[in-house]
């Protein structure tokens, strides 16, 4: 059985971890493959959005595998740690939008997981915090950088420092979360959200985020030369064309991503 499963459907590329007897933990072979399946994603015309989930019903992931934590020497401990940065990292750095479908618990390194997502959407009652603090360790992934970049400095130490575990509704209000649906309805849920982006054109999809991340973190000057270049992308392009006949022909406009 495969620890990731993976198809494409409509341009959607659909990531499973496939562990739900391990709460979809990660470990070291996930990780790998994970990040493997990522770097093709990266490159793959025909995926336009990517859903992330977890297999069964309780867990979307429960962060590392401490059962093979245990047995880890300092070395292969550190091993994985890097590991599982990098793939969070990769996921972040995907050029296409990214969706989290929470459908369970996302406690550690599976809520850095989601926290490495464009778009977290999460079934009602779903569980979800840093929890590292309480194994005597922090978080290792990006929830350290990631968390206070959202939902600032404050709140998202607080979150960290106590280790506390918050529900969907809370993660909402605090800007985490951007959707809450239905378990039975999680997918469709999703499948809207990205349907709604892949209206537009796919090539300006992957600038506009690419614009959107690197500006976040530099002045207001700097962001608006990221935007100027990222711009400067699109205005060859089919799809732009396509867009200007599409209106002037009053007719939806079919585009190709070229």
């Amino acid at each position: 059985m495969s620890v990731i499963n993976y198809e494409v459907k409509n341009y959607i590329g659909y990531v499973t971890i496939n562990r739900p007897d391990e709460l979809n933990c990660f470990n070291y072979e996930t990780l790998k493959t994970l990040h493997e399946l990522v770097e093709q994603i990266h490159v793959d015309p025909e995926v336009r959005v990517v859903i992330f989930t977890g297999a069964g019903e309780k867990a979307f992931s429960a962060g590392a595998d401490l059962k093979e934590r245990k047995t880890l020497n300092e070395t292969q401990v550190r091993r994985n740690v890097k590991a599982i940065r990098d793939v969070f990292s990769a996921i972040e750095a995907l050029p296409q939008p990214t969706i989290a479908a929470i459908n369970g618990y996302a406690l550690g390194g599976g809520f850095e997981f989601a926290l490495a997502c464009d778009f977290r959407i999460a079934v009602q009652g779903a569980k979800m915090g840093l929890t590292e603090l309480s194994w005597a360790i922090i978080p290792g992934a990006g929830g350290t950088q990631r968390l206070p970049r959202l939902i600032g400095q404050s709140k998202a130490m607080e979150l960290i420092l106590t280790a506390k575990k918050i529900d969907a509704e809370e993660a909402k209000e605090l800007g985490i979360v951007n959707r809450i649906s239905d378990k039975a309805v999680l997918m469709d849920t999703c499948e809207e959200l990205a349907q709604e982006m892949m209206q537009n054109g796919p090539l300006a999809l992957k600038q506009a985020k690419y614009a959107i991340r690197h500006g976040m973190d530099v002045d207001l000057y700097s962001g608006l030369a990221i935007e100027a270049k990222a711009y400067e992308v699109i205005i060859p392009t089919k799809d732009r064309i396509e867009a200007l006949n599409a209106f002037a022909e009053k007719r939806k406009p079919n585009f190709k991503g070229e």
